[in-house]
């Protein structure tokens, strides 16, 4: 579900973060709220005149069911592909696309662990500097690679260069923003 213009009652009062600074607020019970994005398990929604991103463990307060983190089947070696296929999960809160094909992921490596399990980091950025959601997606995105077998460490840090610039979205984005 991409978004619903019906006005949704707050069920209960929730956190949540104001987009795009990422402040923290609390949504209280009664208040009316409109959907504009939910995907990837998180909600954006638009509330007096502000959006503000819904965590899944929320979803209750708009009367949705939450989403429950599934650890992924064991199926064999950790492989990039995996973790891009989790990734394609996240969501930029303002953007209906994921964050891999926004192109906000510019490197990713595994290492094998002495104990066995595997090492993923991660650089990313964001599509504005400025953005204060990048906490919050860099936990979005440490929380996707961990559920997946055979992580046993996940480092995923911002980086600002070089700087993301619309010729970074996949041709899948572009056509999903109406940019083909």
């Amino acid at each position: 579900m991409n978004s619903s213009s019906d006005p949704i009652i707050l069920k209960r009062d929730c956190q949540a973060a104001l987009i795009p600074s990422g402040e923290p607020i609390t949504l209280l019970a009664g208040e009316p709220v409109s959907i504009t994005q939910s995907l990837g398990g998180s909600y954006t929604v638009l509330i007096h005149g502000n959006l503000a991103r819904i965590e899944a463990a929320n979803a209750d307060a708009l009367g949705k069911e939450p989403a429950t983190p599934q650890k992924a089947e064991e199926t064999g070696p950790l492989t990039e592909e995996a973790i891009y296929g989790v990734l394609r999960t996240c969501f930029d809160p303002e953007i209906p696309v994921n964050i891999v094909d926004l192109g906000l992921i510019y490197d990713l490596q595994i290492t094998p662990l002495p104990q066995g399990a595997n090492r993923v980091d991660v650089k990313m950025t964001l599509t504005a500097p400025g953005c204060g959601m990048g906490p919050i997606l860099q936990q979005d995105v440490t929380d996707r690679i961990q559920s997946l077998p055979g992580v046993g460490e996940v480092d995923v840090i911002l980086v600002w260069d070089p700087p993301w610039n619309r010729q970074m979205l996949s041709d899948a984005a572009r056509l999903e923003l109406g940019l083909m």
